[in-house]
């Protein structure tokens, strides 16, 4: 199977830079459509679908592959071998921004830089980091999650969106959940919520800006402030915005920050 297919991918833009997008838990690329057109001026975009997400091809889904952030991190240093040609800006939510990550030091060659909206390295509080949930708060989670995947996706997803004046964004969310196959989002999301990558920060040295929400309920400032002393070539910029998707609840903010960075 072509990595095209096994993972939807799609090339758009006329620029001289590639610029590949990478969207969180449960979503596709279509959660990129507010920010693309502003990029394909000066960038050639490449959006795919993360393996078991959106329209890849499901039986890519490896339990045993991505059963660490490591194995989606190998289909992402793939893509970048067959479609770009150069070093990348790598666009990535939520989970992606981590995963974005791993593949940067597996392959620091593919990638000129790292934006990173609503990223987490660890999303368990310890000792003196505040990761934004207890144990407790977690086995309660994904107990929720793993005893009725659609009822958690309906209840969840409103509030990961924010913009309560925009309720349709909560259903769209709702929706891609809902299209997301059960099992396979039960083994992702213990996979992405139980992991701890705060050890390999220190690691990243390709410049990184990262994007956070004023008011997130999955990643707290306190993560992105914890995120911007462990980066070593990193710039932190708080977006006022209460969700974790502000690339479709404060696009614009997001679109600004993005060509502020990459034109500095």
């Amino acid at each position: 199977m072509s990595i095209q297919k096994r993972h939807n991918v799609h090339v758009l833009g006329r620029g001289d830079v590639d610029m590949i997008f990478a969207h969180g838990f449960g979503c596709s690329q279509n959660m990129w459509r507010m920010l693309t057109g502003a990029f394909e001026d000066r960038y050639r975009i490449i959006l795919y679908d993360l393996a078991g997400c959106g329209g890849s091809d499901v039986s890519a889904y490896d339990r045993r592959k991505h059963g660490t952030l490591d194995g989606h991190a190998r289909d992402l240093v793939e893509i970048l071998g067959e479609l770009a040609t150069g070093p990348a800006v790598f666009v990535g939510h939520s989970v992606s921004a981590m995963i974005g990550m791993l593949a940067g030091l597996a392959a620091p060659e593919r990638f000129r830089e790292h934006i990173m909206i609503g990223p987490s390295p660890c999303y368990i509080n310890d000792g003196d980091y505040v990761g934004g949930f207890t144990h407790s708060d977690m086995d309660a989670l994904l107990g929720a999650l793993d005893d009725n995947y659609l009822g958690w996706a309906g209840a969840m997803a409103p509030t990961i969106m924010g913009a309560p004046d925009r309720p349709e964004l909560g259903d769209e969310l709702t929706a891609s959940f809902c299209r997301t196959d059960p099992e396979v989002a039960k083994h992702f999301a213990r996979v992405f919520f139980l992991a701890d990558n705060r050890a390999e920060l220190s690691r990243l040295t390709a410049r990184s800006l990262i994007l956070q929400c004023s008011d997130d309920v999955i990643a707290p400032r306190s993560v992105g402030d914890y995120m911007h002393k462990a980066l070593p070539n990193s710039t932190l910029r708080v977006i006022e915005n209460m969700g974790h998707c502000p690339h479709l609840t404060a696009f614009e903010e997001i679109t600004d920050a993005m060509k502020e960075f990459l034109g500095a």
